[in-house]
């Protein structure tokens, strides 16, 4: 009886579509010779017309026109490095012996990296109690969050300066608008507690923020969130029922001269977000992961619903790449850690001539931040000169909310390369400081 009916409900709704369908092209046949024609296409959407044009593609064009292969780049946030031989290895067996890989997966991820994810969690990370969900990326773990835990009405956190990716998905998502944005220290670069503490108090003019973002170790600055005021941060949004979402991708990130450690955080309204691009050296890959508290089944099943949508599950082969990861773990991510000292000594060094005081003291993750001096703080046209007279590119400070200031990657390039990278950025920075 159940089947019968469900028969004629979709019967009854086939009809009705194709009724629609017929008085829709009925409409459009007797009205098509009264029609205006129209020379542009149709509209898109104003959502993605106010999104910020990403940053990352724009210095693309630019090292392209500006001289291609003959520009190095300090530019994108990516590693030099391939993933370990047991990443590699575990691909090449699951094509060749695991038809599965070809199939859709379960939607939350592989069981059996899942529970590999949880043992990282537990033994490097202090995280006990969570549930985890494997992502296409770290990226899409922040637009699943960013679906499932706000509305468009909500106000979400950003410190400027924020990672552009992070507001480009509030953008798109109808909470551009809504993004508040909290000020750092000018000095340190550490957000400004006592200033989020009164946003989240609210009051008769606008309710408290939703969720409030924190990345450390910070893309762009490099700066690491010492514990007490992670911790501070976390009891603050639970006082206000709000989500602190705390993107931990640059958590293997530290070296010889840091001095704050990365914390990680369990409770029911934190919400981390990890990846495997930068670590591992698996970009193309595109494997990430998120946890959260796992009593908490109502935001299991919202963030079912967006990765069912968008990717119906993650990357079967990227799955197992990233299982052959984890077992390499993390003695051999430190080691390639290490090899990045002597790049980013040299990245500090290029920058010598914007001033001691305009070089912001980098904790972690692979970026220098700097400030640009009076005459010259027009950050995009220092950034496209430095392409275009001496073929090295970095970023401009106004991708991330904070015009006059320059972010440099370190971790992209060989020592050899960088080294020659870090000359030209020295001696770029140099011209155009005599110039003021």
């Amino acid at each position: 009886a159940a089947r019968t009916a469900m028969r004629m409900m979709l019967g009854t709704m086939g009809t009705a579509t194709r009724l629609r369908g017929v008085s829709a092209a009925a409409s459009s046949s007797s009205s098509s010779s009264s029609s205006p024609s129209h020379e542009s296409p149709p509209s898109l959407s104003d959502r993605i017309r106010a999104t910020d044009a990403p940053v990352i593609v724009a210095t693309k064009k630019l090292i392209a026109e500006g001289g291609g292969d003959a520009v190095l780049s300090l530019a994108q946030g990516v590693v030099h490095w391939t993933p370990p031989r047991a990443a590699t290895e575990a691909a090449a067996r699951a094509l060749s012996d695991n038809p599965a890989v070809h199939a859709y997966g379960a939607c939350e991820g592989l069981p059996e990296l899942r529970g590999a994810i949880k043992r990282k969690l537990l033994e490097e990370n202090g995280l006990a109690n969570v549930d985890v969900m494997v992502t296409t990326g770290a990226n899409q773990a922040f637009m699943n969050v960013v679906l499932s835990v706000a509305d468009s009405s909500d106000r979400i956190v950003l410190f400027v300066p924020y990672y552009f990716n992070h507001l480009m998905a509030l953008q798109m998502t109808e909470g551009g608008p809504r993004v508040t944005l909290g000020a750092c220290d000018a000095a340190t670069m550490l957000p400004d507690l006592d200033w989020l503490e009164r946003e989240l108090a609210g009051g008769a003019a606008s309710k408290p923020p939703k969720a409030v973002v924190i990345v450390t170790p910070n893309n762009p600055t490099g700066v690491i969130v010492p514990k007490e005021m992670l911790e501070r941060a976390a009891a603050l949004c639970e006082s206000a029922n709000a989500w602190l979402v705390v993107d931990n991708t640059y958590e293997n990130f530290t070296y010889a001269d840091t001095e704050v450690k990365p914390t990680f955080l369990a409770s029911r309204n934190v919400i981390n977000i990890f990846s495997f691009s930068k670590c591992y050296g698996m970009m193309g890959w595109r494997m990430g992961y998120l946890s959260y508290e796992a009593a908490n089944a109502e935001l299991a099943q919202s963030l079912l619903k967006v990765q069912d949508t968008i990717p119906i599950c993650p990357t079967q082969i990227s799955q197992h790449v990233a299982l052959g990861a984890l077992e390499a773990g993390a003695p051999w991510i430190a080691d390639r850690v290490k090899l990045l000292e002597t790049n980013r000594s040299r990245a500090v060094a290029a920058l010598a001539p914007l001033g001691q005081d305009n070089a912001i003291k980098s904790e972690g993750a692979i970026y220098l931040w700097a400030k640009l001096p009076e005459g010259m703080t027009d950050d995009e046209r220092v950034v496209e000169r430095l392409v275009k007279e001496f073929q090295v590119c970095i970023i401009p400070g106004s991708s991330c909310g904070a015009p006059g200031y320059v972010r440099v990657a370190f971790a992209n390039l060989t020592e050899e390369k960088c080294a020659e990278a870090c000359e030209r950025l020295h001696r770029g920075l140099t011209a155009m400081v005599k110039e003021i």
